[in-house]
């Protein structure tokens, strides 16, 4: 059996805005990780780093404005093959952004601290795009 991560929040900015922040690799160092690098293009691969922890994403999806799918390929947690997705969309004059994170083996710890990281940086994107702040992982205003 696989577990999947779902979180659904809405951000008072326009979607293009929030989806340039997903997809952006210097909007993403503002509020995911101060450390990324690669491209956000269909095919290519964006690179997250968090301290001694790396993540390497290929997107395997992108529609502007509605949706991105990036596939884990490389890190050293168990995470190669597991698929993490932004949809957008307006909803009451905000963006409403469902993201999920599937392929968990099981309810266990490291899937509760996965979930409680996506949650953790889906407020630091909520902050960074409605006020300009943010959490980003290596900031000034990251809190560990």
């Amino acid at each position: 059996m696989s577990f999947t991560i779902n979180h659904l929040l809405h951000i008072n900015a326009p979607l293009n805005k929030v989806f340039n922040a997903i997809t952006n690799i210097e909007e993403l160092k503002l509020w995911y990780t101060t450390e990324v690098q690669g491209g956000s293009k269909l095919n290519e691969i964006i690179e997250f780093k968090f301290g001694d922890v790396d993540f390497h994403t290929k997107v395997i999806e992108l529609v502007p404005n509605e949706k991105i799918v990036m596939e884990c390929v490389a890190t050293s947690l168990p995470l190669v093959g597991q698929k993490v997705t932004y949809e957008l969309d307006q909803n009451d004059d905000k963006t409403r952004v469902r993201f999920s994170q599937d392929g968990f083996d099981a309810l266990d710890d490291f899937y509760a601290n996965m979930n409680f990281s996506a949650s953790k940086y889906l407020e630091s994107l909520r902050q960074y795009c409605q006020y300009g702040t943010s959490e980003a992982f290596g900031s000034t205003g990251y809190r560990s």
